[in-house]
């Protein structure tokens, strides 16, 4: 018998504890973040300062994926996830050592610090993960489309989670300990990871050149800039506009209000992200994968960009028909949001398929970083426009905005060469 017949079943194994590892990782991320937006949002924070709380989380997940990308190359995928998981666990402990009697410059410093460490944390995590998957994956019959899907579905359900219980403890438990009992039992899941991790990864290469980070494909670059677009839209909505809409809707100014809205905010986003996941792991039933040619699913990315343009275009509409806030605006606002969550999520699944398919295993982690680093950058172009036009413009600039970067999307996506021969090149 082959030497080769145990390095499959050996590989998954490797496989299913990165992706475990994830998951935790990622009900952190998802609960830190819902944590932070509503704690400094009660602090008396505006929207703009909302924003610059995040504005390092997105910048350092920037220049993170670059470098990750490139440190997955030269020293494996393990270092990035026990890297990622270890500064995840600093993070938190750090953010409970925040001290209510700081400066409102002194504690948005601070903060955007820390969100700046677990920036970089959740990209050397995500790309350890993403990298995975196309190393180990079965390719035939369209595996590579359903083990991205699967994954990557299945973390936006768990970060979905994270946001429900981030505020929960929030409201249950405050701030600080909230922080440092994600901090124990993340650090206890990093602990066992680094004990019991299964051989199987890549190890890497030492020749590897930084420089070679940098995609010299064209559909790479095209898919990146698409990516830009398409979390830059989502984010303009998501990170502070939406939220800081509906806690002034339910809020009543009481600690018992402000606690009934934490829930019903955090419930909201959890369901959106949880819906974002089934759908993003569905995709490739959606979408017919199986059966349909990979250039005929590099053009539906530029089709799936324009359904999903009509969305935040309704809304968009929507809110400039009501300029004060009203139970059916609310009412329309969530089923329509909940609407562009379904379509972002088959353009978000296509997306991460894409790129996997347009990367050589050889290369492939510093492609994924490259292309989560557009990513990031989308996200933090949401990000800085999600306070800015919120304060200047109200809700009715927060969706028009979104509806512009999503039509950008549908733009850069429709230059992806769809002629096989060159996408397998």
């Amino acid at each position: 018998m082959s030497n080769a017949c145990p390095e499959r079943p050996e590989g998954l194994s490797a496989y299913v504890a990165v992706t475990a590892a994830y998951w935790a990782f990622m009900l952190t991320d998802g609960a830190l973040r819902m944590l932070v937006l509503l704690h400094f949002h009660t602090l008396g924070f505006s929207p703009v300062q909302l924003a610059y709380l995040f504005v390092l989380y997105e910048v350092a997940g920037m220049i993170t994926n670059l470098a990750a990308g490139w440190v997955a190359a030269r020293y494996g995928l393990t270092s990035t996830l026990y890297a990622g998981l270890g500064l995840q666990v600093v993070a938190l402990v750090a953010l409970a050592q925040l001290d209510p009697g700081w400066s409102i410059a002194v504690s948005v410093a601070f903060v955007m610090c820390v969100q700046g460490l677990s920036g970089v944390a959740k990209d050397l995590a995500k790309m350890s993960s993403k990298s995975a998957v196309k190393l180990l994956a079965p390719s035939g019959d369209g595996g590579l489309f359903r083990w991205v899907a699967v994954l990557t579905g299945s973390k936006n359900a768990v970060k979905g989670l994270g946001f429900l219980l981030g505020a929960a403890l929030l409201a249950v438990l405050g701030f600080d300990w909230a922080v440092l009992g994600m901090a124990i039992v993340l650090g206890v899941i990093l602990v066992a990871v680094v004990l019991f991790m299964p051989s199987g990864l890549p190890k890497g290469k030492k020749g590897t050149r930084f420089s070679e980070v940098f995609s010299k494909s064209a559909n790479v670059n095209w898919l990146s800039a698409a990516r830009v677009f398409l979390f830059g839209a989502r984010d303009v909505w998501f990170v502070v506009g939406i939220p800081i809409y509906f806690h002034a809707v339910l809020g009543d100014g009481t600690e018992a209000g402000n606690r009934a809205a934490f829930f019903m905010i955090g419930t909201f986003m959890a369901v959106w992200v949880i819906l974002y996941g089934m759908v993003q792991a569905a995709a490739p039933g959606i979408l017919r994968a199986v059966r349909r040619p990979e250039a005929e699913l590099i053009r539906a990315a530029r089709g799936w960009a324009a359904a999903l343009f009509v969305v935040p275009a309704v809304l968009t509409l929507a809110v400039a028909l009501s300029p004060a806030p009203h139970p059916w605006l609310t009412a329309t606002l969530v089923a329509g949001l909940l609407v562009f969550g379904a379509v972002f999520a088959v353009n978000s699944s296509l997306h991460s398929y894409l790129i996997l398919a347009f990367s050589k295993s050889e290369r492939v982690t510093m492609d994924v970083g490259f292309y989560y680093m557009a990513n990031a950058g989308g996200r933090l172009l949401g990000t800085v426009l999600s306070g800015l036009t919120y304060q200047l413009g109200g809700l009715t600039l927060v969706m028009a905005t979104a509806a512009v970067m999503v039509l950008l999307a549908a733009l850069t996506s429709g230059r992806l060469n769809d002629r096989t021969d060159e996408v397998t090149a």
